[in-house]
């Protein structure tokens, strides 16, 4: 057996492609424009039918202080939250930011909400 030390010639070093930037590029996103897209709040086609169908109408400005509000309560640890406005009550995953069930506030007087861990009050 040969116990000789063999020398390897060294090899350079991985060379990943580098990503073309430019100020031009449309495509490009900057890490606050991806973060912002990760952090709106969905919503479940399922609470889109129920909205439609039950005729709740939630504002631009609503929709924004609920995800805001939401991200607070995803700090806190809240994964499912019970979301109350004037108008609706909303069932929302702030693990996944979606909106799983809307109802109007008539139909949430009469309801047990099961599966939360938070309660958000929205004044409009």
């Amino acid at each position: 057996m040969d116990h000789r030390i063999h020398q390897v010639p060294a090899h350079q070093a991985l060379q990943l492609p580098t990503a073309k930037t430019s100020k031009n590029d449309n495509h490009e996103s900057s890490f606050k424009d991806v973060l912002a897209e990760q952090q709106q709040l969905k919503i479940s086609k399922h609470a889109t039918e129920r909205l439609e169908e039950r005729n709740i109408h939630i504002n631009d400005k609503q929709w924004q202080a609920i995800g805001e509000k939401m991200e607070e309560a995803k700090q806190k640890g809240i994964t499912d939250s019970l979301v109350v406005t004037n108008k609706a009550a909303l069932l929302v995953s702030a693990k996944n930011n979606t909106v799983v069930t809307a109802m109007n506030r008539e139909e949430a007087t009469n309801r047990i909400f099961t599966n939360i861990n938070g309660t958000i009050l929205i004044d409009e």
